[in-house]
């Protein structure tokens, strides 16, 4: 990915339901242009959902989301149903595609209720309306119809600008609270941001939360000043000028902050992006729970993508390695990367999970929730390394509010 492309988890998610054959890939493919789904008359032809980024006007970057029939059957067919379901984590607007000569049946209304409980923005597109009687043009929407349904024809491109302009209209969605460091910071400030060069990283580039850190950093009229960590030192006595703060990657957070003087704020990509994603709160609250683990108590590391496994790689093992070492029993420990995330999390003692440059806010809140519903308590990457090094009460200082919490339940009286 360059420095130009919007990452997914900036992109709004446009995901597109329905049941087996009512053509929701046909309309996709209408939609976007493109052949970006797989067309057939054979039902079920969609066995996963199928992701696509492009720029939609006039909506602009977009994931489109093509989804299994939602009535699909037999054990195999629940697997593509759950996995339909879960795209509406993610979704910030939904496209039921409904077949204009059956109509809703129950599957379409039970995925109304779905959109409603999960608070999805959503509108019905009724497909194949040039076989209608009387023939595409009898009516623009169905008799009736608020407006979030209209008539359409994937074949005949019938109403497809008129469905693309809903969808904008639609997928509007609020402004970030936060960015990512943009508010911490003053025209002309010096950032330092520590950036390990390992055989971990990938070749000849940036991983993204670095490539979006330095990105926002420019945007406010700010230098940043990216080094590794055994240049830090060096770098910050000859800089000639303190720096706003220092961003450091969690796995060299202890070496960081013993190199960094106490009078320079000091914090983590993982911990901002917990921030960005409206997260930092609640994983603040969770961390606690790294200092009651029990032996076998099981812990789920969620990372957002998914990538080469290293053999030192930060979740499957260095994480487990430095949580054995602090605690001093031996947990269970179930790893899960990308869209994979249990549905059933009351097994859990406790949810770790990376900062998800890839994932988008919705979907993050969502994964919160899931362990709040369940009572179990969820944390991210950064804040565990931070509270294991005991550096996490420096690590979130710039975020008064979050730290007076912290300290709160440190000192109650």
């Amino acid at each position: 990915m360059g420095l130009n492309d919007t990452p997914s988890a900036g992109r709004v998610h446009i995901g597109f339901f329905g049941r087996r054959n009512a053509g929701k890939s046909s309309v996709v493919n209408a939609v976007t242009g493109q052949e970006t789904a797989i067309v057939s008359e054979l039902k079920g032809t969609t066995t996963d959902p199928v992701y696509k980024a492009m720029e939609l006007l006039p909506l602009g970057p977009v994931v489109i989301i093509d989804t299994p029939g939602i009535d699909d059957e037999g054990a195999l067919g629940e697997l593509r149903v759950r996995k339909a379901k879960q795209v509406l984590n993610k979704a910030d607007a939904a496209v039921l595609v409904v077949d204009a000569l059956a109509g809703k049946t129950a599957a379409d209304e039970d995925l109304i209720r779905l959109f409603r409980e999960k608070s999805v923005k959503y509108l019905v597109a009724y497909n194949k309306s040039d076989l209608l009687p009387g023939g595409k043009g009898a009516a623009a929407s169905p008799p009736g119809a608020s407006g979030d349904e209209l008539f359409i024809s994937a074949r005949e491109k019938f109403n497809i600008d008129a469905l693309k302009e809903r969808i904008a209209v639609l997928a509007v969605t609020e402004e970030p609270k936060f960015r990512i460091l943009g508010d911490l910071i003053e025209p002309g400030d010096f950032v330092v941001l520590v950036t390990p060069i390992d055989k971990a990283a990938p070749k000849g580039r940036l991983i993204l939360p670095q490539q979006q850190t330095i990105r926002d950093i420019l945007e406010g009229d700010a230098a940043a000043i990216v080094v590794k960590e055994f240049e830090l030192r060096e770098t910050l006595a000859h800089l000639g000028k303190k720096p706003r703060l220092v961003v450091t990657d969690s796995q060299v957070f202890a070496k960081v902050s013993a190199d960094t003087p106490p009078d320079i704020p000091l914090t983590s990509f993982s911990i901002l992006f917990s921030r960005y994603k409206g997260t930092l709160s609640g994983a603040v609250r969770g961390v606690r729970t790294i200092d009651e683990l029990r032996e076998g108590e099981r812990i789920l590391i969620a990372e957002g993508c998914t990538h080469h496994r290293q053999c030192d790689d930060i979740g499957t093992v260095k994480l487990p390695r430095w949580i054995r070492n602090y605690s001093g029993v031996e947990p269970d420990f179930t790893f899960t990367s990308g869209a994979e995330f249990p549905e059933d999390l009351s097994g859990y003692r406790v949810v770790i999970h990376c900062g998800a440059c890839m994932l988008t806010e919705r979907e993050m809140r969502y994964r919160q929730k899931c362990a709040a519903d369940e009572d179990v308590p969820f944390t991210n990457y950064g804040i565990v390394i931070a509270q294991m090094q005991g550096i996490l009460k420096r690590s979130i200082a710039m975020f008064p509010h979050v730290l007076a919490e912290l300290e709160e339940r440190h000192d109650p009286d």
